[in-house]
């Protein structure tokens, strides 16, 4: 089984009207470092799937964003945990992007560097309808991390799961 996360607003804190540009602007979510440890042990692989346009609008350099991913992948390290591979899509919202969620590119990159992701047993946790979507276009499993229930009311039929938090969703493994 393949675990699928969204990164902001899942793994670090979201900045509101604002990206994460440098490394000292990633703060993990709390409990997230813990919650990922055990999600390793449950999941053969754990594949990061996030909209970047952050890039794409110039805000920061594709190094810069590999140096905050890196540190990322490095404090999941240190704490137990694994990320088997980051994908990231760095196109605008309006470039209508196979590679941009909802859309389903980054999932068929996943699927091509393993081959063994069968994604009607993985699972897409995500904070938002894209995710969801996203999610349900390859046939996983959907959670959303929200405590937004009228989103969740609104979007149920996308949604299979809700959780305030990834430290929540982790227990149910």
């Amino acid at each position: 089984m393949t675990l699928f996360l969204d990164r902001d607003g899942v793994i670090n804190k979201r900045l509101v009207d604002d990206y994460v540009k440098v490394v000292d602007e990633f703060v993990f979510e709390d409990g997230v470092l813990e919650a990922i440890e055990k999600l390793s042990k449950c999941f053969e692989r754990l594949i990061i799937v996030t909209n970047q346009q952050g890039v794409g609008r110039k805000m920061m350099s594709e190094k810069t964003l590999h140096e905050i991913h890196d540190y990322m992948k490095n404090e999941v390290k240190k704490a137990g945990g694994k990320i088997d591979a980051v994908y990231f899509c760095p196109d605008l919202v309006h470039s209508k992007s196979l590679f941009r969620k909802p859309n389903i590119g980054m999932g068929l990159l996943a699927k091509r560097e393993f081959p063994e992701i069968r994604f009607k047993q993985s699972v897409m946790v995500g904070d938002s309808i894209s995710d969801m979507k996203f999610g349900k276009k390859l046939g996983m499993k959907t959670v959303l991390i929200s405590n937004d229930k009228s989103l969740v009311a609104r979007h149920s039929k996308l949604i299979d799961q809700n959780f305030n938090t990834l430290s929540e969703y982790a227990k149910t493994c």
